[in-house]
C-alpha cells in the first residue's frame, strides 16, 4: 500500500505545475501557552464549504469572533496555500465532540490524509499534524477538514514554516 503512494508522490514531483514563489508571511507563536514555541504562519481565511458554516464565536486566545462549524459529514477546504520543504506541520484550534479528518490536496487532485483529530468538548489546540506533501517541494496545496462523526468547530489554521523567525 505504501509503494503505490510513493510512486504517485514521485510522479507528482516531476509532473506538478510550479507554484508561484512562496512569499514570506507574518509569523506568530499562537501555541506558546501549550509549550509549542514554533513560529507559524496563518492559513488564508477563505474557505470552500460543503455543509459547514461560518458561525459567531471563536477560540478564546485570539481576537477572532468567528469559527467554522462542521456537523457530521460536513467539510471545509482552505484556499490554496504555498508550501515548501520547510513547511512540515500544521495546527489549528478545535472544539466539539466527534472525529475530524484532515487531508492535504494538490492542484492535480491528489488527496492525502494527514491525521485524525478527536474533539475534546472545549476549545483546544490540535495535535501537530504533518503536511506530508511538502516533501515534493514548492507547490500550492489546500487542506480539507471533514467532520467524520459528531459536530466540531475549527478556528485559526496555522502552518509551521520550520521555525523561521
Amino acid at each position: 500500500m505504501l509503494r503505490p503512494l510513493l510512486l504517485a508522490l514521485t510522479a507528482l514531483l516531476f509532473a506538478a505545475p510550479a507554484a508561484q514563489a512562496c512569499i514570506d508571511q507574518p509569523l506568530s507563536k499562537p501555541f506558546t501557552p501549550w509549550l509549542d514555541f514554533a513560529h507559524y504562519q496563518a492559513a488564508p481565511e477563505t474557505w470552500t464549504l460543503d455543509g459547514a458554516a461560518v458561525v459567531p464565536g471563536g477560540h478564546p486566545w485570539s481576537g477572532g469572533s468567528e469559527s467554522l462549524s462542521l456537523p457530521a459529514g460536513a467539510s471545509a477546504l482552505t484556499a490554496p496555500v504555498c508550501i515548501t520543504l520547510v513547511h512540515p506541520t500544521l495546527r489549528f484550534f478545535v472544539r466539539g465532540t466527534g472525529t475530524l479528518a484532515v487531508s492535504v490536496l494538490t492542484e492535480g487532485g491528489l488527496e492525502v490524509p494527514v491525521g485524525v483529530v478527536l474533539g475534546t468538548g472545549a476549545w483546544a489546540p490540535s495535535p501537530v499534524l504533518p503536511v506530508v506533501l511538502n516533501v515534493l517541494g514548492e507547490q500550492d496545496v489546500r487542506f480539507r477538514f471533514t467532520s467524520a462523526t459528531g459536530s466540531l468547530r475549527i478556528d485559526d489554521v496555522w502552518i509551521d514554516p520550520y521555525s523561521k523567525g
